[in-house]
């Protein structure tokens, strides 16, 4: 009779330990992870309930909520009077009763919430005072001017625009089209939101994709040729007058076919430019011979040290730029420029950019400028410039924005003059798929000489111009419009 009393004893013991063990690794271990998942309505339905913080830019609200006469106490609002909730939709994303949250709504969810523990000494006094506690204010970094300017520019287009203030990392802009209404998806009425949800995932064109971070990537194309020329002067072999290769066609190792340039015949000096002259003209022959010459791992440590392959949160999660590996000298003259498997953001190009035009320090990139108490607007927090590599010296970063000065002033970047402030720039026509339009590019920097804003372009498909698009014309004139919403302040 004992034997058997044991054997249940040591059962039920073994039952009440697994249940105590999973009811503590639920509530305690993976407690964090399931609150914060976002499919996890049961905490979107409490915070509903809840008076959310404002996400801000320049001081006005861009997402806000309105006390409402329903069981969810709030109504969460997009956009303003002067404010199109549509281009920052890519920032500001949805807050959803169905489906839960995307963007700045979910990446500074905590704050907004009021959950996050910098809000500790506020649910203190809500907790002595039976009030429920207030979401804090998140001030976003965007300048309103530079992202209409984005946002106008691209209009029906599909593509990106993203600027980047040089010395300090802060985005002063991130478009991103075709753009979309967070307010459909805000909708307390769960059928129509369920409804707005799902055509957005199915909208042509892919609107829900923040094309300036992620999506499917781009071919950078000519754009990519600072970064070659950045990995040229930084081996030291090479100079702005350093003379190069570019003939009319370049005959590709290992193969019958060649690279030939976007215009009829050789580059300047007969076939002879200089590494300045390559990158003002864009000389696809030069640029694909020295991408040979440099190697392989010179170009992927350049791309590497300007943050391609780098996972990062600015706080929305970045999709990482890529440079493919184990090239055969072909596909590495045709990575030289940007083509084959190059892939790269448009935040990661205004970066780089960014990077030369501050004196060869790249800062991180930050959409927060700061979070603030939602009743006194004291600030809890505030981003610091953050310094996140040293990608080529001073003197090279120097050399580079004489150069790409010279793409503006006597080469294909012409467009983006302003009169007496001088501007660094590159165009870029991308090859992406056979029988598409290329898509079009710019990146460029102002003023050159104390810098202010640095932006990067793109534009599908040639966008209205279709296949008789060319970077300078279809993506430069947005570029320029923002630099100028800055520089003529």
């Amino acid at each position: 009779m004992k034997k058997p009393l044991t054997h249940i004893a040591v059962v039920g013991f073994v039952m009440f330990a697994l249940l105590f063990g999973s009811t503590s690794w639920v509530q305690y271990v993976t407690a964090d992870s399931l609150n914060n998942n976002p499919l996890n309505n049961r905490r979107i339905l409490d915070q509903l309930a809840r008076d959310r913080g404002p996400i801000l830019v320049d001081g006005t609200p861009i997402a806000y909520s309105e006390p409402v006469d329903d069981k969810y106490k709030y109504q969460r609002k997009y956009g303003s009077e002067n404010l199109d909730p549509r281009a920052y939709a890519s920032l500001t994303g949805y807050y959803s009763v169905v489906s839960g949250a995307s963007g700045m709504e979910r990446a500074v969810g905590d704050y907004l919430s009021g959950d996050s523990d910098a809000l500790f000494y506020d649910k203190v006094g809500s907790f002595f005072t039976g009030e429920q506690p207030r979401g804090a204010a998140v001030e976003l970094t965007i300048d309103p001017k530079v992202q209409q300017a984005a946002w106008d520019g691209l209009g029906n287009q599909n593509g990106a625009a993203v600027a980047i203030d040089p010395k300090t990392g802060k985005i002063l802009a991130m478009a991103s089209t075709p753009g979309w209404d967070p307010n459909d998806l805000a909708s307390h009425d769960t059928t129509q939101a369920s409804e707005a949800f799902k055509n957005l995932e199915a909208a042509e064109g892919k609107p829900a994709y923040n094309r300036a971070i992620g999506g499917n990537l781009y071919p950078p194309g000519s754009t990519f040729k600072v970064l070659v020329a950045a990995a040229a002067l930084e081996s030291g072999d090479y100079e702005p007058d350093s003379q190069l290769n570019g003939p009319a066609k370049l005959d590709l190792p290992q193969t019958t076919a060649t690279i030939g340039n976007s215009h009829p015949g050789a580059c300047r000096n007969g076939g002879k430019p200089t590494l300045a002259d390559s990158l003002a003209e864009s000389c696809n022959t030069s640029f694909a011979s020295l991408g040979m010459d440099l190697g392989e791992d010179a170009i992927a440590k350049q791309a590497e040290k300007f943050g391609f392959g780098e996972d990062l949160e600015i706080p929305l999660n970045v999709t990482p730029s890529s440079f493919p590996s184990d090239l055969n000298p072909p596909q590495l003259a045709q990575s030289s420029l940007g083509q084959y498997e190059v892939r790269s953001t448009p935040l990661q190009m205004a970066m780089m950019t960014a990077g030369i035009a501050n004196g060869g320090k790249m800062m991180k990139p930050q959409l927060v400028d700061r979070v603030l108490n939602a009743n006194t607007l004291e600030p809890i927090s505030k981003t610091r410039p953050n310094q996140m590599s040293r990608p080529v010296s001073g003197d090279t970063a120097d050399k580079l924005t004489d150069m790409m000065t010279g793409v503006v002033e006597n080469g294909t970047a012409s467009v983006a003059k302003m009169g007496d402030t001088k501007v660094a720039a590159k165009t870029g026509t991308a090859q992406h798929a056979k029988g598409a339009a290329p898509h079009a590019w710019f990146i460029s920097f102002a003023p050159a000489d104390d810098p202010q804003i640095a932006v990067a372009v793109v534009v599908e498909n040639g966008g209205n111009a279709g296949s008789e698009a060319y970077g300078a014309t279809v993506a430069g004139p947005i570029a320029k419009n923002m630099m100028e919403a800055v520089v003529e302040k």
